[in-house]
């Protein structure tokens, strides 16, 4: 487009557009021309493949039961009017009824023992085989993915009783950890806002609609999760956190600001809005009003901001000890950011309240600076001459799939680490089958492009006989040796106060691995 520089294809265009990742974007394009696509024998192509199209019409017929069981039921519309919320909001948002009874999907589906019911999660059964429908008089909120399918559903009791929201489970269509609470009815007015407000409950979002505030979701019973940030990245330029202000809001909210870390971009940008502790949005709206309420939005608290005040919470920054706290509490926050003018901001915020410079802080943390100096072009040193993070980096343009090899726990310094920490979730979701072109497609127009492009240039020098393989686990093993002293020093301040008797087995397993001597070869 050359009125807004907007560029890519049709694959970029509806990933950006629907918020969806590479692999879900080839699916909804091939499912709207009638087409399958075709998986190779493994994880992932076997779980796209269970789920099949009866699910959602289960899903789907579900949905109009319950909507019509609330028409017929007048105690679960006053709970609804006791709420606030009117016939229009209930109809946009889908949301229904279950009565009172064990088997009523019974009533519409004739087949109320097949299989099919309970890997939807709509019925369950007990030890003694007995079959009986999840969900019973409650509130029922449809979940819908961002291809307008209803997923799963979210039950609210109506009276007192536990647990008081009551979610599907994990089923082929439905992953808690992935899916908003609202992003398919919010998704226009998110991409007109470009803001997105992220709310705990249901009721939050309707709430928050039916008095004009269109762009909120929730998750779902869940913390917030990286899935959730990286999703909500690709389609808004803001995302805004808003939780209840009691102590689980704080937990949560801070929750937030550690899984966002890792995935800030530089100009995007992410804040926390915190209202009175006696209110959350739904309660806090109907109060003061929408202006009001819009008001606060404008007013939220930068993650910076709130980072810096929570770390420096409760010390006196006028004594070493306090200083040096600050420091120690800082260390696992600031090595988490891989966004390069995000980072050197903070580093240098915090190395000021800390009383030090940016380069005594970046030599106590042990990671390389920000502003660091310009590097050859990708792909014109020697082979001998390359870091093992760029050989990594190359081998992985090459052949994605020796990404399964990488542990999780895997971390670098640098640009190279940088690019690698970004293109591992993306190779982890489409199960480590993503091809190199399809690579250098996804991260088109991001601060990586030229990165990646030099390095897939480097790598079709090496020819179709170069050992790809060998070479990336040779590098990945120097790697390692480097990280060990820095892991063992991580692992020895996280566990600082624990004896060898109070760890759990995996921390055990972990302490005598870092402890083992290593062979020099």
């Amino acid at each position: 487009c050359f009125g807004c520089g907007a560029h890519g294809t049709a694959i970029s265009f509806v990933m950006e557009h629907l918020g969806l990742g590479y692999v879900d974007a080839i699916e909804e394009l091939a499912r709207s021309v009638g087409l399958t696509v075709p998986h190779e024998h493994s994880a992932a192509g076997e779980a796209h493949q269970k789920i099949a199209p009866d699910l959602y019409e289960r899903m789907q017929t579900a949905t109009h039961y319950y909507r019509e069981q609330l028409k017929l039921s007048q105690r679960a519309i006053n709970y609804l009017k006791q709420r606030g919320l009117n016939g229009e909001i209930a109809a946009k948002f889908s949301i229904g009824y279950a009565p009172d009874a064990w088997q009523n999907l019974a009533a519409v589906f004739p087949d109320y023992a097949d299989e099919t019911l309970s890997e939807t999660g709509l019925v369950v059964h007990n030890d003694e085989g007995k079959r009986y429908d999840r969900f019973r008089d409650r509130i029922m909120f449809p979940i819908i993915n961002v291809r307008g399918q209803v997923i799963g559903f979210g039950g609210r009791v109506l009276d007192k009783g536990e647990p008081k929201y009551l979610n599907s489970p994990e089923t082929p269509m439905f992953e808690k950890g992935r899916e908003l609470y609202g992003l398919f009815q919010a998704q226009k007015n998110i991409r007109a806002e470009q803001k997105v407000l992220v709310v705990e409950g249901y009721m939050d979002v309707v709430a928050l609609a039916q008095l004009g505030v269109e762009y909120a979701v929730a998750t779902l019973g869940t913390a917030t999760t990286p899935h959730h940030i990286q999703k909500l990245l690709r389609i808004t330029e803001h995302i805004i956190f808003s939780f209840d202000g009691d102590k689980a809001g704080q937990k949560a909210a801070w929750r937030a600001l550690e899984n966002a870390l890792p995935h800030l971009q530089d100009g995007k940008k992410i804040s926390f809005l915190f209202l009175p502790v006696e209110h959350d949005p739904d309660s806090f709206i109907r109060e003061f009003g929408k202006a009001e309420f819009e008001k606060r939005v404008t007013e939220t608290m930068p993650l910076s901001a709130y980072l810096l005040r929570e770390i420096s919470a409760d010390l006196d920054l006028r004594s070493a000890e306090g200083r040096n706290q600050l420091l120690q509490r800082a260390k696992p926050l600031l090595t988490a950011i891989i966004a390069p003018t995000t980072a050197l901001l903070l580093r240098k915020q915090v190395a000021e309240l800390a009383g030090v410079s940016q380069a005594e802080l970046e030599g106590l943390y042990e990671i390389r600076p920000v502003a660091r100096a310009a590097r050859p072009a990708a792909g014109k040193a020697s082979r001998t001459h390359i870091s093992p993070q760029r050989i990594v980096l190359r081998c992985l343009i090459a052949q994605p799939g020796l990404a399964a090899q990488i542990k999780e726990s895997w971390y670098g310094e640098g640009l190279e680490a940088e690019a690698i920490a970004a293109l591992l979730p993306v190779l982890r979701d489409s199960d480590f089958e993503m091809s190199s072109a399809a690579l250098i497609e996804y991260f088109q127009g991001s601060a990586y492009e030229k990165l990646f492009a030099g390095e897939q240039v480097g790598a079709l020098e090496w020819g179709e006989n170069f050992e790809v393989e060998s070479y990336f686990l040779d590098a990945l093993k120097k790697l390692q040796r480097n990280q060990e002293p820095q892991q063992r020093r991580d692992f020895e301040n996280r566990l600082a106060n624990k004896s060898v008797q109070e760890m759990s087995a995996v921390e055990r397993e972990e302490y005598m691995r870092l402890l083992r001597p290593k062979h020099v070869s």
